[in-house]
């Protein structure tokens, strides 16, 4: 249902100087901006087109002075796969850029790999059982046990892995999205949240 979140943290060292002196340097700035292309085919040459990846490079951090060629640039991203292999898939390639191209310009390139949450699986007994809950509450009608996989990710995969289970999504109604600065909680979804959990226990708990 979400994806695996890892982080990935690519250093990369050349050779700093004068920024009126660019023959004297090995650019690190040039370097990553390759890498940061290169890294862009990974899902789009390497991996399955029936399969889900996402490689994003969110930020960059390089040099103090508008004049100077800094002698480290560090990328920081994230990957996001819905399966093992895949990841794995991925992390081997990025680490084989991050090290070849690097290379290629005079320059060592190193990443950090972190894998963060696994993959979030549901189990179908869980989402039959939060369906019905679910639908007892606001309505067959309101209420959709078949939703797309996303590749956001969810620190209660390691709860699904330990234990056969599904998650849920009330809806927050007509909102910015999640992370967005303008995203605002619905409390009116408050008493609805409730109503399910009290409504699940009723329907699971044996009978006295």
């Amino acid at each position: 249902q979400m994806g695996s979140v890892d982080e990935i943290i690519i250093t990369i060292e050349g050779r700093g100087g004068h920024a009126a002196q660019p023959h004297a340097t090995i650019d690190p700035v040039v370097v990553a901006a390759s890498l940061i292309q290169a890294s862009q085919s990974i899902v789009a040459r390497n991996i399955d087109p029936l399969k889900s990846a996402v490689v994003s490079i969110t930020q960059m951090a390089a040099g103090d002075a508008f004049n100077v060629i800094p002698q480290v640039v560090t990328l920081r991203g994230t990957v996001r796969t819905l399966d093992e292999a895949t990841r794995d898939a991925v992390e081997a390639r990025l680490r084989d850029l991050t090290e070849s191209v690097s290379r290629g310009f005079g320059a060592t390139g190193t990443l950090s790999y972190l894998r963060h949450y696994p993959v979030m699986c549901n189990a179908e007994i869980g989402v039959e059982r939060a369906v019905a809950a679910a639908s007892t509450v606001a309505g067959e009608a309101h209420v959709t046990g078949d939703l797309s996989p996303t590749l956001g990710g969810e620190d209660f995969a390691f709860m699904l892995n330990e234990r056969p289970g599904a998650m849920i999504m009330i809806g927050n109604g007509d909102s910015a999205p999640l992370h967005h600065p303008k995203f605002d909680f619905n409390d009116d979804a408050i008493p609805w949240g409730c109503s399910y959990w009290t409504t699940l226990v009723r329907q699971r708990m044996p009978l006295a």
